[in-house]
């Protein structure tokens, strides 16, 4: 069966308006599956927490959180769109991102499959295209969803 996946709505950044479908971007993709199901709104809860920052994140485009509804519960993570490396990596270096970090270490498995494209390139045939902040987005939750089901693999 395949996974129940329950998004948010796209949360933008600074570098929306800068940022066009064509133009290249860091497009990070993460996961994190806890131990035990009951931990799993605590994660949301703090990716949540996260996002209230995220129109203020230098080089930040784009945000997504999902989770998987599935008959587990212990799947969540994000979709992240940057301008470029560096912008995310400033970011997972931030002091509140580093403490969400440490309080869920070891209580489940991360993994992120970060990718430098462009949104258009994520396309597949018939592609429809959800046009904010003059962003091709579609194009980039399909991507991740072919992540989350395991049509494309996490490398």
């Amino acid at each position: 069966m395949p996974p129940a996946i329950r998004k948010t709505s796209w949360t933008f950044g600074p570098a929306a308006h800068d940022t066009g479908p064509g133009s290249a971007v860091v497009v990070s993709v993460t996961e994190f599956v806890t131990h035990r199901p009951w931990g799993t709104p605590a994660v949301a809860a703090a990716g949540f927490r996260l996002r209230r920052s995220w129109p203020l994140t230098p080089g930040a485009v784009a945000v997504r959180l999902w989770m998987d509804t599935g008959p587990r519960l212990d799947r969540s993570g994000s979709v992240t769109v940057w301008t470029d490396q560096a912008s995310l990596m400033r970011f997972v270096a931030r002091p509140d991102h580093t403490r969400v970090v440490r309080a869920f270490r070891g209580r489940g498995v991360m993994r992120s499959l970060p990718r430098e494209t462009t949104p258009a390139a994520l396309s597949g045939p018939g592609a429809r295209s959800e046009s904010a902040a003059g962003h091709l987005l579609d194009p980039v939750w399909a991507y991740t969803e072919r992540i989350l089901t395991g049509a494309e693999p996490w490398d």
